[in-house]
């Protein structure tokens, strides 16, 4: 098991940036799969990016591909979300999820696939 803390959330202009951090601890991170999930009022959790256990990998949702950038640091079990060109439509609750699973799998992109979550952190977005 590995406990995952978010930081950075905020307010922020449209159009602006925003990075946010997810610190694991209790076990090493490389040892998982790290993903950034955001849940806004009234709507499913969903997911918006992951990343490999070596980092050499990444995935996006298509609602945020070209703007954000996932990234992670093993040696400080690290895993960043760099959000850019922030819209109204990205305010939400963000959460970092950690999975033990293998990068191959398309399940990454599912709620499921994760087995430890953070508590989140609040992003808005002011128009």
């Amino acid at each position: 098991q590995v406990q995952l803390v978010e930081s950075g959330g905020g307010l922020v202009q449209a159009g602006g940036s925003l990075r946010l951090s997810c610190a694991a601890s209790g076990r090493p991170g490389s040892d998982y799969t790290m993903g950034w999930f955001r849940q806004a009022p009234g709507k499913e959790r969903e997911f918006v990016a992951a990343v490999s256990k070596r980092g050499d990998s990444t995935d996006y949702a298509d609602s945020v591909k070209g703007r954000f950038t996932i990234s992670r640091d093993n040696a400080k079990n690290t895993a960043d979300l760099l959000m850019a060109s922030l819209k109204a439509e990205d305010a939400a609750g963000y959460y970092c999820a950690a999975s033990p699973r293998a990068w191959f799998s398309t399940s990454r992109r599912m709620s499921g696939f994760y087995t430890d979550w953070g508590q989140g952190t609040q992003v808005t977005v002011s128009s």
